[in-house]
């Protein structure tokens, strides 16, 4: 990973079991839009930084860090003590990991190539 490399936050991710009641919430409340991925995916537009609703359990929102060099910042994440939770995996728009810091709160880390 080079010296300028960056790793900064750049999206969110929420989970809903009930997405279409939490999508009008958001969009009354707010005044976010959505771009439709399927059925259990929505990117959120509007919100001053990217940002997503998954169908599913809930669970904390999901921090997500943008790289340059996401297999470096795998191994970087690793030599600091970082758990894997999910290897990395290729979704439309890129490839990402997810992992837990040493105090527990789960965190993924994303690339566009």
């Amino acid at each position: 990973m080079s010296e300028t490399a960056t790793t900064k936050i750049n999206y969110v991710e929420f989970t809903s079991p009930a997405l279409e009641q939490t999508q009008a919430f958001f969009t009354e409340a707010f005044g976010w839009d959505y771009v439709d991925y399927g059925p259990d995916y929505k990117d959120i537009g509007g919100a001053g930084i990217g940002g997503g609703i998954e169908r599913g359990a809930l669970r904390p929102p999901l921090i997500v860090l943008e790289t340059d060099d996401l297999d470096a910042m795998l191994a970087k994440v690793k030599g600091a003590g970082g758990k894997i939770t999910q290897e990395i995996f290729t979704f439309p728009g890129g490839r990402r990991f997810q992992f837990k810091e040493p105090g527990g709160t789960e965190l993924a880390v994303w690339t566009q190539s």
